[in-house]
């Protein structure tokens, strides 16, 4: 596996085990550095890790996304809904856990709800079944080389 690929590219198809097993090890990282950062700083630095691992998580969601030909946009929806949650939490306007914010409740109720869907669509259903304009299928036979 590419891990470099599969971190940071943005084009191409991969299959729900590939999207699993990323999702999986950069969940893993997160969740230590969350912890590392809730003791030297708190929610504030907490926030800022999760904004580190927005691009990759990006860049595999994506590539996913691609191999279920779905648009863009859903993934610019949730992604930019958790890039703003994660920015009213470094700036503090998120409120307390007794009494959340207005805004942060609106705008994490729909990021929930996209966040399901999401994780149907990317983690659960089969991908597109042959090639698309993002590439061949992932879980298609291998293409044959060239011939000479």
């Amino acid at each position: 596996m590419d891990w470099a690929y599969l971190f940071t590219g943005f084009d191409g198809r991969i299959s729900r085990q590939t999207f699993w097993i990323g999702i999986a090890a950069l969940t893993v990282a997160e969740i230590f550095g969350h912890i590392l950062a809730e003791e030297i700083q708190g929610d504030r630095l907490s926030a800022i890790v999760d904004l580190a691992y927005a691009y990759p998580e990006f860049a595999v969601a994506l590539k996913r996304a691609h191999d279920r030909n779905l648009p863009l946009g859903l993934l610019i929806a949730f992604f930019g809904a958790s890039a703003l949650l994660d920015l009213l939490t470094v700036l503090e306007m998120t409120g307390t856990d007794d009494q959340p914010s207005l805004l942060s409740i609106a705008i994490a109720l729909p990021f929930t709800v996209l966040a399901l869907v999401l994780l149907v669509e990317l983690g659960f259903r089969r991908g597109t079944v042959g090639p698309n304009q993002h590439g061949p299928d992932p879980l298609g036979p291998p293409a044959a080389p060239p011939r000479t």
